[in-house]
């Protein structure tokens, strides 16, 4: 077999390829239809301090090549998932990598040092694209002087356990956010979020979703997130996950050669529940066809002459 191992921070990786937050549950819902311990790494649904009930339906729909979601960060709070959640995910053996927000700096240092204190949490994603109460709701990840200042504090709380910075690609230029991560000591980026759309239903004349915008994902958007995780990885000398429209190897494979250092499947989960380990899988045979001993030497391969 080809070595797939990649390294996230102090984080070893059995493979690159991981589920992206908010389409993979708590893992324990997959689990029925895959080994989720032999895929690199899952990523949980958005962690707050909380319960959050979400947004009101329909809150989801389906577009050409992607899908449209507002779902309101729903979710069971840190106290369920650490006593719910956690002990059975443990018994999987699968490297679990802690999505969370919060609605205040406060927020996020909190839920940042409780899950750093988890046994069975590997490393944290910090989502940025979620707005700030104190500052009349401008987004944490809106402005790169602020998102080095909230970097550099929730990485003095997360300690050894690798902090991943989850960048949104609704800005004008993603390369100073992925500095700000760099200089705030973040460990990672990964890239991209969802790109803010919407869909109208033509016979009653509504938005499919209630609160009309929500954030486009699935292979619609895999070129943009393309580009915006190449300007990433040019840009710092951290890792770079890519996210974004991924369905198939080849699509894998152009984030990795891109410069990608590991990526994440999100919308395909709803479409094929078992796809990650399906791709893990794929990788595998494809390194031992093309004779790549290690996975690292296919990364940052990409040609321009």
């Amino acid at each position: 077999m080809a070595d797939l191992r990649v390294r996230i921070g102090a984080l070893e990786l059995k493979n690159p390829i991981l589920s992206a937050s908010g389409t993979f549950g708590y893992g324990l819902e997959f689990s029925r239809m895959m080994d989720i311990g032999k895929i690199g790494a899952f990523c949980t649904k958005g962690l707050s301090l909380k319960p959050r009930s979400g947004n009101q339906m329909p809150r989801i729909c389906e577009t050409p090549s992607g899908m449209i979601n507002s779902i309101g960060l729903e979710n069971v709070g840190i106290d369920a998932f650490e006593t719910e959640k956690l002990p059975a995910i443990r018994q999987t053996g699968a490297t679990v990598i802690a999505n969370f927000f919060g609605d205040t700096e406060a927020d996020y240092v909190q839920v940042a040092r409780r899950l750093a204190a988890m046994e069975g949490v590997h490393a944290l994603e910090m989502n940025v694209s979620c707005p700030n109460v104190d500052k009349g709701g401008i987004e944490f990840g809106g402005d790169p002087v602020f998102l080095e200042k909230l970097t550099a504090m929730i990485k003095k709380v997360a300690g050894v356990k690798p902090l991943i910075v989850k960048l949104s690609p609704n800005v004008a230029d993603i390369r100073p956010f992925a500095a700000a991560v760099e200089n705030g000591g973040g460990d990672a980026i990964s890239a991209i979020n969802t790109l803010k759309g919407m869909s109208i239903d033509v016979k009653t004349r509504r938005p499919k979703i209630k609160r009309v915008f929500g954030g486009l994902s699935g292979p619609a958007i895999k070129p943009v997130a393309l580009k915006m995780v190449y300007e990433c990885v040019k840009t710092v000398k951290i890792p770079v996950i890519g996210i974004g429209g991924i369905a198939t190897l080849d699509d894998a494979l152009e984030f990795l050669i891109a410069g990608a250092t590991a990526v994440q499947v999100g919308t395909m989960n709803f479409v094929e529940p078992s796809i990650c380990q399906r791709l893990a899988e794929e990788l595998n045979a494809f390194c031992e066809r093309e004779n790549i001993i290690r996975v690292t030497d296919l990364i940052g391969t990409l040609r321009q002459d």
